[in-house]
């Protein structure tokens, strides 16, 4: 397949788009600057110049490719509705380039919270959320499956973590501890967050684009659930400082999302796609010290 990746030079996409590669399809990256276009070109991707904005150029890299995956998301928590609207109308535009062909329309979403239990890809996010405002696109994405688009969403867990990452929330919070001079969690640090890691997370997408059913709803999980008194406790380890309980105003945008109980489970996708995360957890990930180097 020749697949349109938006995203690709970001965080997850630099590992889907070797991931593609190494399978025998071609990919066209969507790239907004100058240094994103570089990065797919040296990876062995064809290039788009654009970004999410940029509605002809999505509208081009869908039609003239066999399938999509869309992993670019702007992550601005300062005015998130703007982030979701623009989301919104690149799905909207992506998948009526694709109606009728029966292409895969991948989406990067959320796994939802589900209070008192472990959700899983059948559940739903709660309106108020922190990820409700993707999980209402994820939800119009799928109805594309009645206008000859073959959706799938991919549910992302609170961190997907791995050598390289430097903007995720797992970083954001080795920044912060080191800022505050403690490596701080919400409550008693029992709530807990699903984890995977990146290299699991792009086989998964490579296999979503390859073989899910169109509505599919998958979970990209290999850890339910770790404490986040756990992480703290690790980041506190390796960074020589106390792990304490402060107040989640603290700890910024991030305060309200570690006081959320999320584990998810991605049983159901593994028993759909044989999908099998075979990389470190998040714990052991975060033991080999290539987050404080």
């Amino acid at each position: 397949m020749r697949v349109f990746v938006t995203g690709a030079s970001g965080w997850i996409g630099s590992a889907v788009v070797p991931e593609l590669l190494g399978a025998g399809h071609q990919v066209l990256g969507l790239a907004r600057s100058d240094s994103s276009a570089a990065a797919i070109a040296a990876a062995g991707a064809d290039v788009l110049r654009g970004d999410l904005g940029d509605l002809d150029a999505l509208r081009a890299g869908s039609a003239g490719c066999d399938g999509v995956i869309h992993l670019a998301f702007i992550h601005d928590f300062a005015n998130i509705g703007a982030s979701v609207l623009a989301d919104r109308q690149a799905i909207e535009t992506m998948g009526a380039a694709l109606e009728g062909s029966a292409k895969p329309l991948v989406i990067a979403s959320g796994t939802a919270a589900v209070p008192g239990q472990v959700a899983t890809e059948r559940d739903e996010t709660a309106p108020g959320s922190p990820v409700a405002g993707r999980a209402e696109n994820a939800r119009a994405a799928l109805a594309l499956a009645g206008r000859g688009v073959r959706p799938v969403i991919v549910g992302l867990p609170r961190t997907v973590h791995g050598d390289g990452d430097r903007h995720g929330f797992i970083a954001s919070l080795i920044r912060i501890a080191r800022d505050k001079g403690v490596s701080g969690y919400v409550g008693d640090g029992s709530s807990r967050w699903p984890a995977v890691h990146v290299l699991d997370a792009a086989r998964l997408f490579r296999l979503a684009a390859e073989h899910a059913p169109a509505g599919s709803r998958l979970h990209a999980v290999g850890d339910d659930g770790v404490r986040t008194r756990d992480i703290a406790e690790l980041i506190g380890r390796h960074l020589h400082l106390p792990a304490a309980p402060v107040p989640a105003a603290d700890l910024g945008f991030l305060g309200q999302i570690l006081a959320i109980d999320q584990p998810a489970s991605a049983a159901l996708t593994r028993e759909l796609l044989g999908w099998q995360p075979v990389q470190p957890g998040l714990i052991e990930d975060l033991d080999k010290g290539h987050y404080f180097a």
